[in-house]
């Protein structure tokens, strides 16, 4: 797509983001110091200031130091100035959480849903967060637009679900469905895109150009950050980690192949490899869930203990080919499946150390965040929160980058 450089309405909203985001990125901060590091004339950065001030998004703060002369009003964002609601969705629940401009989690809830007929579910939500925002005290008015994230492959421009595993649905306008009933912005996304999004502007992953968010839990996803762009693929599917192949000939996965990763390594296949020993004799009991498989590790239980550090092992092995590919300046680990700890993740430590070129490995670059119930909801609200910081332009050309 060709970039209007002459519209004057794209060049103010670039002139606002850039505004926007030096504010953000190192505010308190003064006015004179925003347009040095825009490159912005003075009086360009007074005027978007004022608006951003009128709009509740940044307010001033009490004077800096100053060299001599009247000291200078510094800006920074106002949490308070807008809220974003963010929807985790699951086979089961919708997982809600209540943000402010800094991807704070003011308050969450979760709620059954009541089927996984999409009519079904879009009133189920609408009726969320309604319900919700209104406990939390928060009107219409202050609520910037809603996120939602989910398993699948998603085309977040269009605003359809393609294709979800978990709910059977294909092509389904969720977007368009949500926005018809709440009347504020929705956007959607793929659940392991939306973590890494917040993660690039509100954790790890900010001013990192390079970088890949590896989730692991019921599946093992992957987040792709290219050269300061978000990958997607050519519809949305970039990132099925998970459904790369260990072994043609391994066990059956939840997609219909033989061998995925997600069959090793993915709670399910946890599940399968441990009643599998139990049939063996190896292990004592039966185990229904990944806690039970977790407590039998944690208990001693040497077979348990020898899952995880298996699975581990082929983590490492997927991971180092991913150091291999995209040679990345930090690589994030999150997802439920980091709540077992030591028992799958030194393995998955030496694995990739073994199977890392040794000029691209270093074992700083890979880092396991803690695991919260609302990181998922929080990084679906982090949609909304990027449409706020994150430049036209970027919006102005396609989302698959050169890999």
């Amino acid at each position: 797509m060709t970039h209007p450089t002459g519209n004057r309405e794209l060049i103010r909203a670039i002139n606002r983001s850039h505004v926007l985001n030096a504010i953000k990125a190192y505010g308190p901060i003064g006015r004179a110091d925003i347009a040095r590091r825009t490159g912005l004339s003075p009086a360009t950065v007074t005027s978007i200031s004022a608006k951003l001030i009128s709009q509740n998004l940044v307010f001033e703060k009490s004077a800096g130091d100053s060299s001599g002369g009247r000291p200078p009003i510094l800006l920074v964002i106002n949490p308070k100035g807008g809220y974003v609601v963010g929807i985790k969705l699951t086979e089961t629940n919708a997982v809600c959480a209540l943000t402010d401009l800094e991807a704070t989690v003011i308050a969450k809830a979760s709620m059954p849903l009541s089927g996984h007929n999409p009519i079904r579910v879009v009133e189920d939500l609408a009726h969320m967060v309604t319900t919700f925002i209104r406990e939390q005290k928060i009107s219409k008015k202050q609520l910037l637009g809603v996120g939602v994230g989910l398993a699948g492959i998603v085309d977040a421009d269009e605003g359809i679900l393609r294709q979800s595993p978990i709910y059977g649905w294909d092509n389904v306008p969720l977007r368009q469905m949500l926005q018809s009933k709440l009347n504020v912005p929705i956007y959607i996304e793929n659940d392991v895109n939306t973590l890494t999004l917040t993660e690039r502007w509100f954790g790890p992953g900010q001013g990192v150009d390079n970088f890949l968010t590896v989730t692991v839990g019921r599946g093992v996803g992957l987040g792709i950050v290219v050269n300061g762009q978000f990958y997607r693929g050519q519809n949305g599917g970039a990132g099925e980690l998970g459904h790369t192949t260990i072994d043609p000939k391994g066990p059956l996965c939840a997609c219909g192949k033989h061998g995925c990763l997600e069959a090793y390594v993915g709670d399910p296949g946890l599940v399968r490899a441990a009643n599998e020993e139990y049939e063996r004799g190896h292990l004592s009991v039966k185990v229904e869930t990944i806690e039970e498989l977790l407590q039998l590790a944690q208990s001693g239980d040497t077979s348990a203990i020898k899952i995880f550090k298996k699975a581990g092992s082929i983590l490492g092995i997927a991971i180092a080919n991913l150091i291999n590919l995209f040679n990345p300046k930090k690589i994030i680990i999150s997802g439920e499946g980091t709540r077992e700890g030591d028992y799958l993740f030194i393995s998955m430590k030496e694995s990739i150390q073994q199977n890392t070129m040794p000029g691209l490995f270093d074992p700083k670059i890979v880092e396991i965040i803690p695991w919260g119930d609302d990181v998922w909801a929080r990084g679906a609200a982090g949609l909304v929160l990027r449409e706020l910081f994150e430049s036209p332009i970027h919006k102005q050309t396609p989302t698959a980058a050169t890999v």
